[in-house]
């Protein structure tokens, strides 16, 4: 699988190319488009339990879709439902990936998913609690709310990151999901819930919106009976 991405960085759009033959798994409802002769079929992935693990801990879809060339070969456009830019991860057998609540968008066939715990931030309301791990080969087509950043951390370089700015980071970096302050009171006048402490080395992919910020807000201008 090749990925072509165009329309960034606001609204990109992924073009999975595929081989004669070739299969790809994408997030049910990201299709936009496909070449004619494409067959897709959708399932729960590892069967209905894991699906469900999936769809209610790791915040994706119940159902994975896949897409399977024909033998002249073919592609699939593919886009995320929030506006924004998509990133391409080549997973080299060695080093997996793990990508945040409804961050993964598609992935090749060589590429294996599940459902890892992340810390205690979505028990409480924020961000964090399970998250997608992905090994394998091949490529892994992740989503953003807005722009993307990359953070490159040399040894032993610390950073702290708002939890719901983090899109995806390498298995080689440490990490740590804790409260921002202690208190709720102090929660409540910084604006901020969970935190994430990275420490090199490796990378980490945030994005400059934060999608719970936004279904707040929506929540607030929307009247009350």
């Amino acid at each position: 699988m090749q990925v072509q991405v165009r329309h960034q960085p606001s609204f990109a759009v992924a073009r999975l190319l595929l081989a004669p033959g070739e299969p790809a798994q994408v997030e049910a409802g990201a299709m936009v488009a496909t070449s004619y002769g494409v067959h897709v079929q959708s399932q729960a992935q590892g069967g209905v339990l894991k699906g469900l693990g999936r769809a209610l801990l790791g915040g994706e879809s119940l159902f994975v879709s896949t897409f399977t060339a024909p033998q002249n070969g073919g592609w699939v456009d593919i886009a995320a439902h929030l506006p924004g830019d998509l990133q391409t991860i080549n997973l080299d057998g060695r080093t997996g990936w793990c990508v945040t609540r409804g961050s993964w968008l598609a992935s090749a066939y060589g590429v294996q998913t599940e459902t890892r715990w992340g810390g205690f931030g979505q028990l409480f309301g924020g961000e964090g609690g399970f998250l997608t791990h992905a090994t394998g080969q091949g490529q892994l087509v992740v989503a953003c709310y807005g722009a993307l950043d990359l953070v490159t951390l040399q040894q032993g370089e610390m950073i702290t990151i708002d939890s719901g700015h983090v899109v995806a980071y390498a298995d080689t970096v440490q990490s740590q999901l804790r409260k921002v302050s202690s208190g709720a009171i102090q929660s409540l006048k910084s604006g901020e819930g969970f935190v994430f402490d990275f420490a090199g080395p490796g990378q980490v992919l945030t994005q400059t919106r934060n999608p719970s910020a936004l279904s707040a807000w929506v929540v607030a201008q929307v009247p009350s009976r």
